[in-house]
């Protein structure tokens, strides 16, 4: 296998020696090969296709998947995987985004705020706290309110830890980044559910490949805010692979989410924090396993 990392993707050649091998049945993450011959599996690919996980371990930045065999019945080749990796120095401007978590509920005034693993229909609490791999990790967050008016929940940032303090140096894989952006919904089948309430949002997480066997965090920072005052940085928003970037509460004002591939910042001159309420939190410890 010869790897050549780029700043933003990477091209990959496996060279294959077996003759009884079809180059075209290799797969790297979600991927097929981009070119083939009788002998090569050549894939050519960004770091934000093919399901790529990201992750901050120390100083590297780490972008990381499998090339996978799928070999057919019969076949005297097994199915096999490898793996890929290309590490690069961490940025030094890089630095996990949400500090000092609380558990579970916590109370601002007189708002409440909760987020908690859910069962399948998000009609009570999750009977474990165990998924795997590739499997759908129901979560709610919630805010009860009293005399406030009437404020829409946001999930603003959330990352995966193998820790419950996050700490600069600290392992993990973002999946909620840039005010309100689902990025984990472009290499996954992540994404929100349509909602019921204002003051709840539901978000289906598909495990993914980090810290396997291990405990997992969620460090999330959660938002309560004036729901006719959706900008840049106050959204939900993800991706959909046919529509592209999709704002939950009103999609036809996606254009709030064109940001999230760049960096996203108020276009307003007054302060965005006025009538802001928010919470840091943290959900777990949950743990993802390999399929059986």
């Amino acid at each position: 296998m010869n790897l050549d990392c780029g700043p933003d993707s990477v091209t990959l050649v496996w060279t294959e020696t077996r003759a009884q091998a079809n180059t075209s049945l290799f797969r790297l993450g979600s991927c097929f090969p981009t070119s083939l011959s009788a002998r090569e599996a050549v894939f050519t690919v960004d770091f934000s296709d093919c399901s790529f996980s990201r992750m901050v371990t120390g100083d590297k930045l780490t972008y990381a998947n499998d090339l996978i065999y799928v070999s057919p019945p019969d076949s005297p080749i097994p199915s096999f995987t490898r793996p890929v990796a290309c590490v690069y120095d961490r940025p030094k401007d890089w630095f996990p985004v949400i500090y000092e978590p609380v558990f579970d509920t916590y109370g601002q005034g007189d708002l409440v705020f909760h987020i908690g693993l859910m069962n399948g229909n998000f009609s009570g609490p999750a009977e474990s706290a165990s998924f795997p791999l590739g499997s759908m990790i129901p979560i709610m967050a919630s805010v009860a309110q009293k005399s406030h008016q009437p404020l829409l929940l946001l999930l603003e940032e959330c990352v995966a830890a193998s820790t419950p303090e996050l700490q600069p140096e600290s392992s993990v894989y973002p999946i909620i980044t840039n005010k309100g952006c689902l990025m984990d919904s472009k290499v996954s089948r992540t994404k929100f559910e349509p909602r019921l309430k204002f003051s709840e949002i539901h978000l289906l997480l598909q495990a993914f490949r980090f810290a396997e066997g291990e405990e997992v965090f969620l460090h999330c920072r959660l938002v309560a805010w004036d729901p006719d005052s959706l900008d840049h940085t106050r959204k939900a928003c993800h991706y959909d692979q046919q529509q592209g970037w999709e704002l939950l509460d009103d999609p036809a004002n996606s254009h709030l989410c064109d940001c999230c591939e760049s960096s996203c910042r108020s276009r307003r001159t007054r302060s965005t924090s006025a009538g802001k309420h928010e919470q840091k939190a943290i959900l777990g410890p949950l743990t993802i396993t390999m399929n059986s």
